[in-house]
């Protein structure tokens, strides 16, 4: 595996390491039964996510059914997230957050360089301001997808709250995510993951201040019949017998 500039990865007897660079990308294919773990190195980390069943890219993760299924306006443990097929990607094992935005998106190129002005590597070299978008579709080119093959986001470390005006907006809120906070995840397909560690959308800082993460990877059990995703809603356990459906 290829690490961004400033990240580096790591093999462990569990697994591996690698630690995403501040506003970098990252992708990484991974079977079954993995446990991913993303851990904030600095304070006021946002990884953006996208996922899809590594044996057919076209079925993908479906953000609003897995919000709507299980009833929340956000993911967190122990919600599974389920593909546009119905069938269980991912399963939210345990985090130290109680909140990861997914009804926000991701930030673009016009937003990045509205706030903080326009950067490019000729210019900026490796602290040049990439939004989420770009190098989600950088990661997603290395295999074979491309901006078609985009959708809704996890936001994970990320939490927005309502603004309390008339529209109904939505705020970021500042401080959820301090280094040292986590979220885990367990593929319940082989699953292609992509990742931005750029700001959230809606981070009111003046600054481009992205924050670096670190990706841990290890081989976990299957989830048994007494699992705390499985039997978190009954819309969960179904995904999850999706899945498993696939692979008799």
């Amino acid at each position: 595996m290829t690490a961004a500039p400033g990240a580096a990865a790591s093999a462990t007897s569990a697994g591996f390491t690698h630690e995403v660079a501040a506003g970098a990308a990252w992708a990484v294919r991974l079977r079954r039964h993995r446990a991913l773990r993303l851990t904030c190195l600095d304070g006021g980390a946002n990884v953006s996510v996208l996922m899809y069943a590594a044996a057919d890219p076209l079925e993908r993760l479906d953000v609003p059914d897995t919000l709507k299924a299980q009833m929340s306006a956000c993911v967190r443990a122990p919600m599974v997230l389920m593909s546009d097929m119905g069938r269980a990607l991912a399963s939210v094992t345990g985090s130290s957050l109680d909140w990861h935005d997914a009804v926000t998106g991701h930030s673009t190129d016009r937003q990045v360089a509205a706030r903080f002005g326009p950067s490019d590597y000729a210019a900026d070299r490796n602290a040049w301001r990439r939004s989420a978008r770009s190098g989600l579709t950088d990661e997603l080119a290395k295999h074979g997808l491309g901006k078609r093959d985009l959708h809704a986001t996890v936001n994970f470390f990320s939490k927005v709250v309502p603004a309390g005006d008339e529209r109904g907006s939505l705020v970021f809120a500042p401080g959820h995510a301090a280094a040292g906070d986590w979220v885990e995840l367990r593929t319940e397909q082989d699953v292609l993951v992509v990742l931005s560690s750029a700001p959230h959308p809606l981070d009111p800082n003046p600054v481009w201040a992205p924050a670096r993460v670190e990706a841990s990877v290890s081989a976990v059990a299957a989830p048994g019949p007494d699992d705390a995703s499985r039997v978190f809603r009954a819309e969960s356990g179904r995904a999850l017998a999706a899945a498993e459906r696939t692979f008799v």
